[in-house]
């Protein structure tokens, strides 16, 4: 090979490694959102809330289903009394958690107070100290850690009874304190982390003027019921953004029993080029009816979510849907046959249980999982779960009545089906 040739290549293969390794840390700044100093642009962060928990190895897990879905940032309620408990452990309980999730490429939105569960007690200046003491030991002991995105210093300050509570000059007096008390606690974060970018996450982006001044990043929450009032919300917030020179952040949305389903959200904050954080992770506690992603064995509720967070949403131009036909090979009309024969059968429930009643889960399932491919059915319990419930009873477990109570149903919702299929 000609030395000059040589020479061309070995500068080429340089470049080459050179573009890679940026692009790799591009990559890692990017998805991990490391930051050690406030980003101009938060756009990249698609997070959810989490729970702080101190068994790491169900952390891992959590957080394993977490990145097969491109989340790359959680955010999690710190507690100053369980700090007071145990100051120490504590201390190094937040520090693992960030860690591990650091370690899988997730960063972290630490909250110090959580205005839902206020205390006007701490409000005082009196109680400024404690406080302060809380925060100079959790801020200084986290604030090197890599995997820190911000610190979200209060969630929520005026959704609590104190606040909502009262009504006129009082109300508007509280949120006076309550305002005092989270600029007072930005400027003291601010003086142990000089470094890290600080933010509140209001309720509402109309509050968020009150300390755009003083925090690195603008951040709210939205639980609206139409995409009307969701881009609304997100019009105020970019207005402020605007006059403040500030980034922004959604840092709470996402809600069954609000009208406010997880796909539609994730797709809006994605047209508005705004990094977000559904509520919740993990579908247990208090919020399980109406919040959440994952179960804790990594089932799911809604495959809507994951695919919105894949990048991917249902069709909903009616110009373009193509309605499924669940009985365009006669399926359909072969399910209802199998459950009219089930039916009919004379079963002795003392001697054929076992066959009777695996007849009309077979024919069951068929409609079923006809029914499910089609959605022709709702999905919060799915058809196939009861049945599986079923199978997995020995037969003399088995409510026969039961299961031929839900097999006619089954079949009526198919035959009501069937000719739109």
């Amino acid at each position: 090979m000609p030395a000059a040739f040589e020479k061309r290549a070995a500068t080429h293969a340089g470049r080459v490694v050179c573009r890679a390794l940026l692009l790799a840390i591009v990559w890692l700044y990017a998805t991990q959102g490391f930051a050690r100093e406030p980003l101009k642009d938060y756009s990249f962060i698609r997070g959810a809330n989490h729970e702080m928990t101190g068994d790491l190895d169900t952390l891992r897990r959590q957080l394993g289903y977490a990145r097969r879905v491109d989340i790359n940032s959680v955010r999690v309620w710190l507690d100053m009394r369980a700090y007071e408990a145990r100051p120490q452990a504590y201390v190094e309980k937040v520090k693992s958690f960030i860690r591990v999730a650091n370690g899988m490429g997730i960063s972290t939105m630490p909250i110090l107070f959580n205005g839902n569960g206020l205390d006007p007690a701490i409000l005082s200046t009196k109680s400024f100290p404690r406080a302060e003491r809380y925060v100079a030991a959790i801020v200084g002991a986290i604030r090197q850690e890599p995997g820190l995105l911000m610190w979200d210093v209060m969630n929520e300050p005026f959704t609590n009874d104190y606040h909502d509570g009262v009504t006129g000059t009082l109300r508007d007096a509280r949120e006076a304190e309550i305002t005092a008390f989270i600029r007072h606690f930005l400027t003291f974060t601010r003086q142990v982390d000089s470094t890290n970018a600080l933010t509140i996450g209001y309720t509402f982006s109309t509050e968020m003027s009150a300390t755009a001044d003083l925090v690195d990043v603008l951040s709210f929450h939205d639980y609206s019921e139409t995409r009307a009032q969701i881009e609304s919300a997100y019009r105020e917030a970019e207005k402020i953004s605007a006059n403040f020179g500030k980034p922004v952040l959604n840092t709470e949305t996402g809600c069954i029993a609000r009208a406010n389903p997880y796909d539609s959200v994730i797709a809006i904050a994605n047209e508005h080029k705004t990094g977000f954080y559904i509520f919740n992770l993990i579908i247990a506690g208090n919020w399980a009816q109406v919040h959440g992603i994952f179960y804790a064995d990594g089932t799911i509720r809604d495959p809507a979510t994951i695919a919105a967070l894949l990048g991917f949403q249902r069709n909903r131009n009616l110009a373009k849907i193509i309605p499924p036909r669940a009985n365009r090979e006669g399926s359909a009309s072969r399910a209802l046959e199998k459950i009219e024969t089930a039916l009919a059968e004379k079963s002795n429930p003392f001697a054929h249980v076992e066959t009777s009643t695996n007849t009309l889960l077979d024919a069951a399932e068929h409609a079923a999982n006809l029914l499910e491919a089609a959605e022709g059915t709702p999905m919060a319990i799915p058809p196939t779960a009861r049945i599986g419930a079923w199978r997995a009873q020995s037969p003399q477990e088995r409510n026969v009545e039961e299961i031929r109570t839900f097999v006619y149903s089954l079949g009526l919702e198919l035959k009501r089906q069937v000719l739109s299929f």
